[in-house]
């Protein structure tokens, strides 16, 4: 678990190689984080994401980032939470499990997460941050070529759920 980092504050601000986006289906931009991400990387962002046709829940595209600070920005759909009976679970995990694997196909060293699905989304906070842990550390085990992983928890709630959940004091 030394590769995995724990922070609080605003993902568009990091220096790293790629920063991750709780997007949705569209690309086109939205409220949250997918929002502060267009909003910090410009317009360039939005005519890029116009060109790769959306993405489907649980899959992963990858851009420029244009004027953020990271290098890249990795699209990642996370699943609507509609009560866990939806293929919720999964549908997380491969968002993890495929935005990491982009990491690797684009020799990324380092990738920072927010909290996917949680906000509007609706996805219980705490499951989620398992689903999150659990399928960085089973990546990380089985790949030597990313040697950070980043969360970034925009609100103290999510910081403090994986504080615990990594055993930091």
């Amino acid at each position: 678990m030394d590769r995995i980092k724990l922070i609080q504050g605003d993902i568009t601000q990091l220096k790293v190689t790629a920063i991750v986006n709780a997007a949705n289906t569209s690309l086109l931009g939205g409220g949250g984080v997918d929002g502060a991400i267009h909003r910090a990387a410009g317009s360039q962002l939005l005519e890029t994401c116009r060109k790769l046709n959306g993405c489907p829940t649980g899959e992963a595209k990858i851009t420029p980032g244009f004027r953020l600070p990271a290098r890249y920005v990795i699209h990642t759909v996370g699943p609507v939470w509609q009560g866990g009976t939806r293929n919720e679970d999964q549908l997380l995990a491969s968002c993890y499990r495929n935005s990491l694997q982009l990491a690797v196909e684009h020799n990324i060293p380092d990738i920072a997460f927010p909290n996917i699905s949680t906000g509007v989304y609706g996805f219980p906070k705490e499951r989620a941050a398992r689903i999150a842990l659990e399928e960085v550390a089973t990546f990380l085990g089985m790949n030597e070529s990313i040697k950070e992983v980043i969360f970034v928890a925009f609100d103290r709630e999510n910081h403090e759920i994986y504080r615990k959940l990594l055993k930091i004091s």
